[in-house]
């Protein structure tokens, strides 16, 4: 294989000057040409991304991610993607405000589509993708009573969209994979999540108010919470919880209630690898994130220290 210049690219663009190239494949009878052109990541992301990801919520954030990454670059086509291209579009996502952990997982699907591209021979070669150190910050949960308030003003509002939020904090699941529910997931007091981000099934046992919430007419409807799509349900929670004096919080999202069950899961006694099978969590480590909330196994260790101190222990009156 040989490659030889074909001329520059437009001039007077945001990144470096870039080449395009004839690829020479060469054979024991005969050599083909043929010329890589610029592409934009749109256009590559159309190209890839029904072969890479499956239906479901996480395909649809990550054409999200992809989309913001497209509007940051400008629409700008290219067959070499550099480090200075990367560079800009992680500086521009930290100066919107993304955290190291918002970047990493948009990141993760740039690098993805990117490895496909060049495979394919869409782009001559890859920047470094270095994971950005995330800090653990305080996960935020609701108290009871901050439910109650929400959840009040939910309902108010729409009924359906009440019984989603019922399941969503008694079952831990994530938002799209509720919605994706059909009725054949729902087997008597049990639901079967088939569309999950890590793609890999769970089944898990609902509580009273979560199997009532399913209990519905089921008319033309492909399950019990197919009538709503994540867009809608997300705008009448940010009414509520405008109403309810929780807007300034900006951790106060959906995904709080699978917060709120881990924590409560946690704080009520079940051992952490029963969490991570309850969430569906592909490691351990992502479930270790709740483990400080499980104060209670700590107890017993103060009953063996203060059977174990010296004889001379104790404090000055």
């Amino acid at each position: 294989m040989t490659m030889s210049p074909m001329g520059t690219t437009r001039p007077d663009t945001k990144f470096p000057v870039q080449f395009q190239y004839n690829l020479t494949y060469a054979s024991a009878d005969h050599a083909t040409k043929r010329l890589v052109k610029d592409h934009s990541l749109s256009e590559l992301t159309a190209h890839y991304i029904s072969i890479l990801w499956d239906e479901g919520s996480h395909k649809g954030n990550v054409r999200s991610f992809l989309g913001e990454i497209g509007e940051i670059l400008g629409g700008e086509r290219f067959s070499i993607f550099s480090q200075e291209m990367l560079d800009s579009v992680i500086g521009t996502l930290r100066e919107r405000g993304n955290s190291n952990a918002t970047i990493n997982r948009k990141m993760a699907a740039l690098s993805k589509l990117l490895r496909k591209a060049c495979k394919m021979g869409d782009i001559y070669n890859l920047p470094e993708f270095r994971r950005q150190k995330e800090r653990q910050g305080r996960i935020r949960f609701l108290e009871a009573e901050e439910e109650a308030r929400l959840f009040s003003a939910i309902r108010v509002k729409c009924e359906d969209s009440y019984r989603l939020s019922i399941f969503l904090v008694d079952t831990g699941c994530r938002l799209g994979e509720a919605i994706g529910l059909s009725w054949n997931d729902l087997q008597g007091s049990r639901s079967t999540f088939w569309l999950t981000k890590s793609g890999r099934s769970r089944t898990v046992p609902l509580t009273r108010r979560a199997h009532e919430a399913t209990q519905i007419p089921r008319s033309r409807l492909k399950g019990p919470f197919s009538m709503h799509n994540q867009v809608r349900f997300r705008a009448i929670w940010n009414e509520a919880k405008l109403e309810v004096g929780l807007g300034a919080d900006d951790q106060v999202v959906p995904h709080i209630l699978r917060h709120t069950c881990a924590s409560r899961l946690v704080r009520g006694g079940i051992d952490i690898r029963r969490v991570q099978m309850w969430l569906g969590h592909q490691t351990l480590q992502m479930t270790m994130r709740y483990a400080h909330l499980a104060t209670n196994d700590l107890d017993s260790c103060v009953v063996v220290l203060e059977q174990n101190k010296g004889c001379g222990a104790g404090m000055a009156g």
